[in-house]
């Protein structure tokens, strides 16, 4: 396609005429010639603001993050007690904190022990007397804020995976602030569904169904709110009520890969799930002890549970390799298998920003950009031809070896460059001409101090080094703090103010040193120097 609007427009009608069973995939193929891709050479890669995209800010809810250690905390109480053999009547949690009834303040006290050992950063607390006393957990601040830091690192990590899932390149990953996330896609162009990836949170739990509260009797009271003790009813996709078992066989977290797939008996969309060393065990054991039994694979999305499918367990099923069934089309089947290969996130997430910069605004920026660096060569060129004239051209000869050999740096790192960094670029022009401009000034001064012209030269370069050397230093010092403390646009802006000082450097003084060696070298004999009006005291 000639430009990535028709490529949408093409998109849009693909999808009309094929359905949902197909997938249409967006692709931008580089402009690089074939014969600099022959050579190795690299494409510089360019930033949302100059090759468009999507902008993303998502507020991390942390009250969920809170709630969900809390429920993990029923489950881990309720193991840890059946194992001791405790008796207790009833748990549950109540916003972010676990209650636990006992019959007598003993059993309670003796629950209060094992608990703070087992789970040391929870305070606890009795209340009640008689028959009814109340063991109340707590979150202590510090486990509050290590539960809500744990909860931002695995979503960055978690968006990382998901966004090198979609394939683009140079993404921008970063917390802002103690509860955000901004997210920037560079190039591309379904924002639609790359927001619905972003922001999806499907996990995935495996449980056994319970086989002895199947009757229609048990199920409609389940329905009315009557819901058998250690049971939880959900539905599957035919809207047809299950009771499953609380306990949890194994998680998404034990998925190592998964990938869409075609059922090979009936056609249909599968999700191929691979689990890691523990993972494979545990199903091992718990397919070998409930053969003939029932299995429920449940999705959980945005506070909802359903059931995708609930197969019978026909043999024991070693390997770590799992077929999920169920899927609605090869669509749904793709977005599961990259949700569970990326990972779950540890809390659900809003996006409160979005802003998406289209593709003719990012080439209008470049143009604008590379517009106003090719003026500001041409100005200092001129500038400089007139004022030093043999000497200016060679101050801009090095000049323009800066700016090639600073494209070339940035394409050889694959840095990204942003409209900042063509900002840069300007600047290290011209802190790469004042360089040029103090050991000319330097010529000039050795000359008026009546000096011949190769000494003239040879004091010129030595004596501006360290002035040189003392700015570039300081400026470089100013550049790594914003690169070190600076997000996005900033540090972009860093990157690439960093490496022109570098490269300013080398072509001032080697380069420009090199190119008036090679005119006015050789032990040549020269009456004076072509470096503009000099004027004596």
């Amino acid at each position: 396609f000639a430009n990535p609007e028709d490529q949408l427009k093409a998109k849009d009608k693909l999808l009309a005429n094929l359905g949902k069973d197909y997938n249409v995939a967006l692709n931008l193929l580089s402009q690089t010639p074939n014969w600099l891709l022959s050579i190795g050479a690299k494409p510089m890669y360019l930033g949302l603001d100059l090759r468009g995209g999507v902008h993303f800010l998502l507020q991390v809810d942390m009250k969920a993050a809170l709630d969900k250690a809390a429920e993990s905390s029923v489950g881990d109480f309720r193991q840890t007690m059946r194992r001791e053999k405790m008796n207790y009547f009833g748990i549950s949690r109540e916003g972010q904190t676990v209650k636990v009834k006992f019959e007598t303040t003993d059993e309670a006290n003796k629950a209060r022990t094992l608990l703070s050992k087992s789970y040391p950063d929870l305070t606890y607390e009795t209340t009640g007397s008689g028959k009814d006393v109340t063991l109340t957990a707590s979150m202590s601040p510090p486990a509050q804020k290590r539960i809500q830091e744990f909860a931002l690192k695995q979503n960055l990590q978690t968006l990382h995976n998901r966004i090198n899932e979609l394939g683009v390149a140079e993404p921008i990953v970063q917390q802002q602030g103690i509860d955000r996330i901004v997210v920037q896609l560079p190039g591309v162009q379904d924002t639609a569904k790359a927001k619905e990836i972003l922001g999806r949170t499907a996990t995935l739990e495996i449980r056994m169904v319970d086989e002895e509260k199947t009757d229609f009797a048990t199920l409609e009271k389940a329905a009315n709110g009557q819901v058998p003790f250690g049971d939880e009813l959900y539905k599957d996709r035919e809207g047809r009520p299950i009771l499953v078992k609380k306990s949890v066989v194994l998680t998404g977290d034990r998925i190592t890969d998964a990938g869409p797939g075609v059922d090979q008996r009936n056609g249909g969309s599968v999700v191929n799930v691979t689990l890691d060393g523990r993972g494979a065990g545990i199903f091992k054991n718990v397919t070998r002890e409930n053969v003939g039994k029932r299995m429920a694979i449940l999705l959980i999305e945005k506070g909802n549970t359903e059931v995708i499918t609930a197969p019978v367990i026909n043999e024991e099923i070693g390997g770590g390799r799992v077929q999920i069934s169920g899927m609605a089309n090869v669509q749904e089947s793709t977005d599961i298998a990259l949700l569970l290969r990326a990972g779950a996130l540890a809390a659900p997430m809003e996006i409160i920003e979005e802003r998406t910069v289209g593709p003719s605004m990012g080439e209008e920026n470049i143009k604008r950009g590379v517009h106003s660096t090719l003026w500001g060569f041409a100005a200092i060129a001129v500038m400089m031809i007139v004022y030093y004239m043999a000497f200016g051209g060679v101050s801009v000869l090095a000049l323009g070896v800066n700016l090639l050999l600073l494209v070339a740096v940035l394409s050889m790192l694959q840095a990204t460059l942003t409209l900042p960094g063509l900002a840069a670029i300007a600047l290290a022009l011209g802190m790469a001409i004042d360089a040029n401009v103090l050991i000319n000034e330097r010529i000039r001064e050795e000359l008026r101090n009546g000096n011949t012209p190769q000494a003239s030269i040879h004091a010129g370069y030595d004596r501006a080094f360290d002035t040189i050397l003392d700015s570039n230093v300081t400026t470089m010092i100013a550049g790594l703090a914003l690169f070190m403390f600076g997000t996005g646009p900033i540090k972009g802006f860093a990157v690439v103010h960093v490496l022109g000082i570098l490269t300013s450097m080398f072509s001032a003084i080697l380069v420009s040193r090199a190119i008036v060696n090679l005119i006015y070298g050789y032990k040549r004999k020269i009456d004076k120097l072509a470096i503009g009006q000099i004027y004596k005291a």
